[in-house]
């Protein structure tokens, strides 16, 4: 149900406002908020074709001990998927 919210929201809201609801709402715990900059990164990095670029993390978020990830993570971690497939 939450990957079919998120690929609604992806269509009416702008990008930013829509991932912050995403994060807000499809995850338990609730992701923080700052980690919409970086999961737009991170769906900027898949349209470019670059899903190992490392993302910095915001203060107090780790991945694997470090303080970047790359994009591939944060996509799937984050169940971007909305943001991530060409429409039909």
């Amino acid at each position: 149900m939450g990957s079919l919210q998120a690929a609604e929201m992806a269509e009416l809201l702008p990008m930013e406002q829509a991932i912050e609801w995403h994060l807000r709402s499809n995850h338990f715990p609730p992701v923080p908020s700052s980690m919409v900059k970086p999961c737009m990164e991170a769906i900027d990095a898949y349209w470019e074709g670059d899903l190992d670029k490392l993302i910095s993390l915001p203060e107090g978020v780790g991945y694997k001990g470090l303080t970047v990830a790359p994009a591939r993570a944060i996509i799937i971690n984050h169940h971007l998927d909305a943001w991530c497939s060409e429409e039909d």
